[in-house]
């Protein structure tokens, strides 16, 4: 080889050192908005170390454990619910007949139009204007329930989203693997439901994290109709202490579990997405 080209084969070898950054307005607000957080942070835990108070936590420690399971309880049989509704409205949705599509688009549009809070308030306050046909129909002892009235509530709504996360997941899958499995000769049911939903799954994964999160945090409001989930605690512990360090613990609760979540969901999307990354 001669020299000319082992310069070559020199220089093509060599590694390139990356150009340095510059520091752009968009990098400086970025570490400025950085410490504005890391001071609020900061400033929470002097807080909350300062303000500590034992005689708070002994008398309100329980109950605002007992209102994190409420919360914890509420969210998950809503979403389980709304899970199970989510599935033939999705399949509605996707329909080719105009009246299932025109009454399930009907359905999707108006809980996601519409605020959580006024659903809620619709079922609990709007169905006592139906009491003597409620009562007629065996239903009253369902609807004069808070706890009732937000699971219906909160279980239509996380169902509309969850059929539209589920409907785009779905039509996200090629039409090849329609086709492939069809030329295998297998059964539309069995394509469906070993072929396209764990594909759809996938792509579903993090939506679907991003709604529970919501839920999470949009349960706060059952506590507007007398349910004593966590935020209720934090309202009735604050209306007797008028301490303020009540809504502080409420938010760390409400933090540690969408933080638990959040982690809970990264471990499970690494494992069904392991066949994916390359190694």
């Amino acid at each position: 080889m001669s020299d000319r080209a082992e310069q070559k084969v020199e220089a093509s070898a060599a590694p390139t050192v990356p150009p340095s950054r510059a520091w752009s307005k968009a990098r400086l607000t970025g570490y400025a908005l950085m410490g504005v957080w890391a001071a609020a942070v900061v400033g929470l835990v002097l807080f909350m170390a300062e303000s500590f108070n034992p005689d708070f936590i002994e008398r309100y420690g329980e109950k605002f454990v007992s209102g994190f399971v409420v919360t914890v309880e509420l969210v998950t049989i809503s979403l389980v619910v709304g899970c199970l509704l989510s599935l033939p409205v999705a399949a509605m949705r996707m329909s080719r007949s105009a009246i299932l599509n025109g009454i399930s688009y009907a359905y999707v549009y108006f809980f996601r139009g519409t605020p959580l809070l006024a659903q809620t308030f619709l079922v609990y306050y709007g169905a006592g204007t139906f009491q003597p046909f409620l009562k007629d129909a065996g239903v009253w002892w369902f609807f004069r329930d808070a706890w009732y009235c937000a699971i219906f509530a909160f279980s239509l709504n996380t169902a509309a989203y969850q059929a539209e996360i589920l409907r785009g997941s779905i039509q996200n899958v090629s039409r090849g693997q329609w086709e492939a499995a069809a030329a295998l000769g297998l059964h539309k049911a069995v394509i469906f439901w070993k072929v396209i939903l764990p594909q759809a799954m996938i792509v579903a994964l993090r939506p679907y994290g991003n709604e529970i999160i919501l839920m999470i945090k949009g349960s706060a409001i059952a506590s507007i109709i007398t349910i004593y989930d966590l935020m209720g605690e934090t309202r009735r512990a604050y209306s007797r202490s008028y301490d303020f360090q009540a809504y502080i613990w409420a938010a760390v609760m409400y933090l540690v579990l969408v933080e638990a979540l959040r982690q809970t969901w990264d471990v499970i999307e690494a494992r069904l997405t392991r066949h994916l990354k390359r190694s």
